[in-house]
């Protein structure tokens, strides 16, 4: 797979990333997206650092270097282990480490860290310390604006400060409380309103700390909206999570509305094509179809053709003997016309 791997212009290392997804991001959907965007910020799944010092390291942050740029996210709470999993990352060629103090599930409210840790930012900062101190690549910081009855202008304010004095390389701010009692997870990414000024307000008082949005971005237009100077100042970048990940081909339009460059394919058909190799490598190597096209099931969405698609991939890209012809055969149930011209 032929990519481009350096961001070109002035712009911010974060100008445009797609979130760290538990259960999503994994390496093949990465290496899919990057058919789609040469410049997209791609994360991994958040992964613990107990898992990183002592699990299957290969087979839980290991990557193609295809997906550069790409960068891993980290939950933990103890700055010495969460120094020795960024070294260990940085060894592995990520280009980012990032901790995780945004996510509210139960677990990781259990192991000490997420959004949890909203409510300790001289810890967070102990954390950000030891991890710019074990590496020479961006440490950054993806967090909330706060959590349950917590004021966000005094918490996120805390933390910030905390972070900054650390050597923090950036912040990505989900723009929503989270409800660490009372609400899912689920619940925690839908439910508690979207603060996009409190973000703009951040960044207006740290111009010089680079500051991106994330949260309920559902398109471009949208996500592009939220980056035009307030006051002349900018917010850095932004985020975009499950609209990326449900409709994949929005992510065509990034590198040309944000980049000022072609997209690295012309059509989502093509972009099956530049992701071929990959599918034939990894199952070579005994993957099933299935945790390739599972990511892709949102691909076409608005074509005539999309639902038989996902039905396809869904029922016979599942079975045992799947493989690239099943991939061809769903594609080949899609119109080459978009929906508005076959309409």
């Amino acid at each position: 797979m032929t990519v481009l791997v350096e961001r070109s212009g002035n712009f911010s290392a974060w100008r445009f990333s797609v979130a760290p997804m538990m259960d999503w991001t994994d390496r093949h959907c990465r290496a899919f997206h990057r058919t789609l965007s040469a410049h997209a910020l791609l994360y991994t799944e958040m992964v613990t650092t107990g898992a990183v010092l002592h699990g299957p390291r290969d087979r839980l942050i290991g990557f193609d270097a295809a997906e550069h740029p790409v960068a891993i996210q980290l939950g933990g709470s103890d700055p010495a282990d969460l120094a020795a999993a960024a070294r260990i990352a940085q060894d592995f060629g990520y280009r980012e480490v990032n901790l995780n103090v945004g996510c509210p599930s139960d677990r990781v409210q259990d192991g000490r860290f997420g959004a949890c840790l909203m409510r300790e930012p001289a810890l967070v900062g102990e954390c950000v310390a030891a991890m710019k101190a074990a590496v020479s690549v961006p440490v950054t910081v993806k967090c909330r604006i706060g959590v349950d009855d917590q004021e966000p202008e005094a918490a996120l304010d805390a933390l910030t400060a905390s972070v900054r004095a650390a050597g923090v390389d950036a912040l990505v701010v989900h723009a929503r409380k989270a409800w660490l009692k009372g609400l899912s997870p689920k619940e925690n990414r839908d439910v508690p309103p979207l603060d996009y000024g409190r973000v703009h307000r951040l960044k207006a008082a740290n111009p010089d700390l680079p500051v991106a949005l994330n949260g309920g971005l559902q398109d471009l237009a949208t996500a592009t909206a939220e980056l035009a100077p307030r006051d002349g100042i900018a917010l850095d970048g932004v985020m975009l999570g499950r609209a990326a990940y449900a409709e994949p081909a929005l992510l065509l339009g990034v590198d040309p509305v944000l980049f000022g460059e072609p997209a690295p394919v012309a059509d989502p058909f093509a972009a099956i094509e530049a992701y071929e190799p990959y599918i034939v490598a990894r199952l070579q190597e005994g993957l099933r179809l299935h945790a390739m096209t599972r990511h892709m099931l949102g691909l076409f969405n608005g074509r005539p053709g999309a639902r038989p698609y996902r039905r396809h991939l869904s029922v016979a890209g599942t079975r045992p003997d799947a493989g690239l012809h099943t991939l061809r055969e769903a594609v080949a149930l899609v119109s080459r016309e978009p929906a508005s011209a076959a309409a």
